[in-house]
């Protein structure tokens, strides 16, 4: 029994579906199915039903041999049905064929043909395991987070994302989108990569997927963070703005200041209660990691903020809240234009944007570290107050001005006693 590959549009301009198909006798009839790979028609070899141009080491002819191993797993697995049936002396049917082709490439009792759903499934994996590879909370919450961004690139580019679809060309549109349209950071494209590759692993694991594109995926190099810290003057200003006509955005602000005042990031201090502050100091375990404990003396301004809701401080998600403190910002004046520079690969993406699309919830511990380095409070004091135990890590919070380096200049370099004398 022959089988053979054809092209589902032999003459269409663009891509086409390359089929599986084999002619049954017994039934007078022909057995069709979709291999999923997409080829132009003009890089397909009709005679030798198989993509042309397979040798040599162009980018091209290696996505070809790929192309050519994919189909080739379809006729494999035909011919390993048709030899059973020969063997245990069985009639085949069509039926038959396309029952174990949907069992070997999960078409059938299965969600692997919806991208969405086998991602659901990894993170409920992620979230019921409680062994000593589990991964935190915040881990989990990243994972939520870049299925959402899948969701928002899948309606972005009005075309479904399937796993045959994850391929270079994919990953090119997933970083455009994010540079583009997200306004992502390097660092938050890197980690959001990685998020990607850790599912794609899996899903290959689990033979959700064959795909391997996805291993060749590099993401851009760490930088060190580009993003703004505020001033004490900035904080000060926004503290005093009256938002009394707003209570949405008078809650978001005070969160913001909370932020601020203590060095604690949202899912930290977005949860503390009158409980939680012992003889003035906020006790709390570290949401991200629960072997940290941190605690931080109150000052004025962070007491100010939880007495004003009676230590019962509004809840907000994240995501809700990083939209609403830009329009905060956008509302008190904060709209100098900043750029920013990423590097993806050789190319260097120049941005520009105001500075209130730039703040986020991670601004406020940010300006929070920047402030007290700034005072030359101690890193050690420092660290043990926002919980850092790596000083390279801690080290890309600090964010000094250009007024900062300015007077920092001066204060070593000033010749007031010593008057300068040019030389003739």
């Amino acid at each position: 029994m022959r089988s053979t590959f054809n092209l589902k549009k032999p003459n269409k301009d663009g891509l086409s579906l390359i089929l599986f198909s084999a002619y049954f006798k017994n039934e007078g009839k022909k057995f069709i199915y979709s291999t999923g790979e997409l080829i132009k028609p003009s890089d397909w070899d009709a005679e030798n039903k198989q993509p042309n141009n397979l040798k040599g080491r162009t980018e091209e002819a290696a996505k070809h041999r790929e192309i050519k191993t994919q189909i080739d797993r379809y006729k494999t697995c035909f011919d390993n049905i048709v030899s059973e049936y020969k063997l245990a002396k069985r009639e085949i049917t069509i039926e038959d064929v396309r029952t174990e082709f949907d069992v070997e490439f999960k078409r059938t009792k299965g969600i692997s043909n919806n991208f969405f759903a086998v991602y659901d499934e990894y993170i409920k994996e992620k979230e019921t395991d409680f062994t000593d590879e589990a991964v935190s909370a915040t881990t989990i919450k990243r994972f939520i987070y870049n299925r959402t961004l899948l969701v928002e690139l899948e309606n972005y580019r009005k075309k479904k994302i399937n796993f045959n679809q994850i391929n270079k060309a994919f990953y090119n549109e997933f970083l455009e989108y994010s540079i583009k349209v997200k306004k992502h950071s390097s660092n938050t494209i890197r980690r959001n990569v990685g998020l990607l590759k850790s599912f794609l692993y899996w899903a290959l694991e689990n033979n959700h997927t064959y795909k391997v594109d996805f291993q060749k995926f590099k993401a851009p190099k760490a930088q060190q963070s580009d993003e703004i810290a505020l001033t004490f003057e900035d904080i000060t200003k926004v503290f005093h703005f009256d938002f009394s006509k707003n209570e949405r955005l008078e809650k978001v602000r005070d969160l913001f200041i909370l932020g601020c005042s203590t060095g604690l990031r949202i899912s930290n201090y977005s949860t503390i209660r009158r409980r939680d502050v012992i003889n003035d100091i906020i006790k709390v375990k570290d949401v991200k990691n629960n072997d940290k404990n941190l605690s931080i003396p109150l000052t004025d301004l962070s007491k100010s903020i939880l007495e004003k809701y009676d230590y019962n401080i509004p809840k907000l998600s994240t995501q809700k809240f990083n939209d609403y403190i830009k329009e905060v910002f956008k509302i008190i004046g904060f709209d100098t234009e900043i750029k920013k520079e990423l590097k993806i690969g050789k190319e260097i993406i120049e941005t520009i944007s105001p500075m209130y699309e730039r703040i986020s919830s991670h601004t406020a511990r940010r300006s929070f570290i920047t402030i007290m380095k700034n005072n030359k409070v101690p890193d050690k004091l420092i660290m043990d107050i926002t919980g850092h135990t790596s000083l390279e890590v801690f080290n890309k919070y600090y964010k000094p001005t250009p007024t900062d380096k300015s007077e920092a200049m001066k204060s070593v370099w000033t010749m007031d006693k010593a008057p300068l004398k040019i030389a003739k």
